[in-house]
């Protein structure tokens, strides 16, 4: 018997029906003046917004909410820049448990393509479905061809998965460590959010994923992509802000602790380091030494739960090498 277990030829764009069911989608690219339905609309002002995140245990300033309330308003996806630990990719999960929907993560990289970010086909089950329609005799070779190209072979990957859940979270993460040819693949999905497979016809979503996408910039971004997002670059906190991140996220953290340790890391940031600590960072460093019992952090602690905060040898090196009585001096 002929085996069919093998990718087609990509078929014609179909015009009539899909292959199953797909709903009426919504597109980015609207007239202008036109305004979507939101995706999710679970506060009425970005101050609400912020008071949500923050039930959440994510503190964000005005000008995070505002950026994340008119992106959920007008359907448009958040683009997230600033180094890392700032914050943006614990944004996407925090709104995603703000707005009880599961939070769907596509970790970019090097060598990221369609097959791993879009949809596969199982070829191991549609091997098995061959041997097996073999093995009972079938003779009717188109029908056999089509339940080989049937939906339940197929493998949704992060993409397809935002866009069949809803509602859902799209989390595109580090999106300039992936190269220019995926980037223009995904302009492609996020300008109307469909998704089309050649033996089953287009997939639209019922209603369009929350989407955020963040970068470190260790390179930038098309301005093409950029352009359908709403744009916010994510600064370090300031030290009241930090202390109360702190606070916030480790409560049985000592008040002084926090103030010390949220000291420190600002010290750190203006030290000219390899990598300075981002705020996951502080928090690491935090539950470090709460764990260890320390309720005042001092040169003897601080040294010895230094791997915690700096993670190149070189700036543990260059911060001791400049004293730590200097770096927690007035705390």
């Amino acid at each position: 018997m002929p085996c069919f277990c093998r990718r087609r030829e990509p078929a014609a764009k179909t015009q009539g029906p899909a292959a199953f069911p797909c709903h009426a989608g919504l597109s980015s690219l609207r007239a202008v003046g036109e305004t979507a339905p939101p995706a999710a609309d679970p506060a009425g002002s970005p101050a609400a917004l912020a008071g949500l995140l923050d039930r959440h245990a994510y503190l964000c300033d005005d000008g995070l909410a505002t950026a994340c309330f008119l992106a959920l308003r007008m359907g448009r996806p958040l683009f997230l820049e600033g180094e890392a630990g700032v914050g943006k990719t614990e944004l996407a999960k925090t709104l995603a448990r703000g707005l009880g929907a599961p939070l769907i993560r596509l970790q970019c990289y090097e060598g990221l393509d369609a097959s791993q970010a879009l949809y596969d086909w199982d070829f191991p089950r549609q091997l098995l479905h061959l041997r097996a329609a073999e093995a009972a005799g079938v003779a009717d070779v188109a029908r056999l061809e089509g339940e080989l190209y049937d939906r339940r072979f197929l493998l949704a990957r992060p993409l397809l998965q935002a866009l069949e859940t809803s509602p859902s979270v799209l989390l595109v993460d580090e999106l300039d460590r992936a190269d220019d040819e995926f980037e223009a693949f995904l302009l492609e999905v996020l300008s109307d959010f469909t998704i089309t497979v050649p033996e089953l016809g287009t997939i639209r979503a019922e209603r369009p994923p929350v989407v955020v996408v963040t970068s470190n910039r260790t390179r930038e971004v098309h301005d093409a992509l950029k352009r359908r997002c709403l744009y916010h670059w994510l600064e370090h906190p300031s030290f009241d802000r930090e202390v109360a991140i702190i606070r916030r996220r480790l409560p049985g953290a000592a008040e002084r602790l926090a103030g010390q340790v949220a000291r420190a890391a600002q010290r750190m940031r203006e030290a000219g380091l390899l990598k300075p600590p981002g705020v996951a960072e502080t928090l690491d460093w935090t539950e470090a030494l709460v764990a260890l019992g320390v309720r005042e952090l001092d040169p003897a602690s601080a040294a010895v739960t230094l791997g915690a905060v700096l993670k190149y040898r070189e700036d543990q090196q260059r911060v001791l090498g400049g004293g730590l009585d200097a770096l927690l001096g007035g705390g």
